[in-house]
């Protein structure tokens, strides 16, 4: 039976002219001319027996059910070229990982830890993309997650398995300049210093005075990032004090770019986790690499 499906040709014109709505943009990057872009996808909407552009004073804008097939789309087109690129590289044999995992996370604590996965390991390759928020397995190409929250948040993530890995435990720190030659600050001195804020974690500081019995009204204030390493870029140009992780910093304190402010440190409910489907029977590559991330986890320092 032929599959209903339309030409790669017309997706990728309408995935770019989704991206862009532009047909002139698209064409650019597709090095195409223009009227070849607009004429795959109006096959494409023949196609489908809808449209999925509108024109505007501008250019194209896309319609409601344009802007749920440009979705779905691009999620295939992505999963296609996953695929594709896997089997030229011959890793298309089982021997493959693609994990979604937070940012500063995989750049400062996974990364620097798989050679050690390849000396034991050399058969497995590791693919990262960042998430920061839970997803549907079966929407995604992703083989697991490294993820931090809290155990609600982790049991709330559903048809999941979740091990624990590390608990985190945040401490102020600062650029050296910022301690003016003093060796370590009080909560109360604390206080009275600019407070760099993470967007997705807005009680961070105020939980942190609450635990020091400190009264801080400017716990709330302070500029916002959105991930741990810009704060710690923030932190290391002298912009104020940051409430970060031990462990997603070692670099930058051993090479004394930044140094714990306050000694006291908060242990928070949150956790790094290794999050896997809850469904079927695991892939030995899987099992494989839970087992070695484990490992590290529980390694000394």
């Amino acid at each position: 039976m032929r599959r209903k499906i339309p030409s790669t040709q017309a997706l990728l014109c309408f995935d770019a002219a989704a991206r862009h709505e532009s047909y002139t943009r698209a064409a650019q990057e597709l090095v195409l001319t223009q009227s070849a872009v607009s004429r795959q996808v109006t096959l494409l909407e023949d196609f489908l027996g809808l449209k999925l552009f509108r024109r505007t004073r501008h250019g194209v804008a896309l319609t409601p059910a344009g802007v749920d097939y440009a979705r779905q789309v691009a999620q295939r087109l992505d999963g296609l070229e996953r695929d594709t690129l896997d089997t030229m590289t011959r890793q298309g044999t089982g021997g493959h990982l693609t994990l979604a995992a937070v940012p500063t996370f995989a750049t400062h604590w996974l990364i620097p830890r798989l050679a050690t996965l390849a000396q034991h390991h050399p058969d497995i390759t590791v693919h990262i993309d960042t998430r920061t928020r839970p997803f549907l397995f079966a929407d995604t190409a992703f083989d697991a997650a490294l993820y931090t929250g809290t155990p609600e948040q982790v049991r709330n993530w559903p048809g999941t398995r979740a091990d624990k890995l590390l608990d985190e435990d945040v401490v102020p720190v600062c650029s050296p300049r910022l301690m003016d030659g003093r060796a370590s600050l009080t909560p109360k001195a604390l206080a009275q210093l600019p407070l760099l804020q993470q967007s997705t974690r807005p009680e961070g500081w105020r939980q942190w005075f609450d635990a020091m019995g400190v009264s801080a009204p400017n716990a709330l204030g302070g500029p916002r990032y959105e991930l741990f390493s810009m704060l710690a870029v923030a932190a290391t140009h002298h912009l104020g004090v940051a409430l970060m992780p031990r462990l997603l910093i070692a670099g930058e304190l051993a090479r004394g770019e930044l140094v714990v402010a306050c000694p006291k440190a908060l242990r928070g409910t949150r956790g790094y986790y290794l999050i896997t489907p809850d469904v079927g029977p695991e892939p030995e590559v899987l099992t494989r690499f839970r087992v070695w991330v484990q490992q590290q986890a529980h390694a000394p320092g």
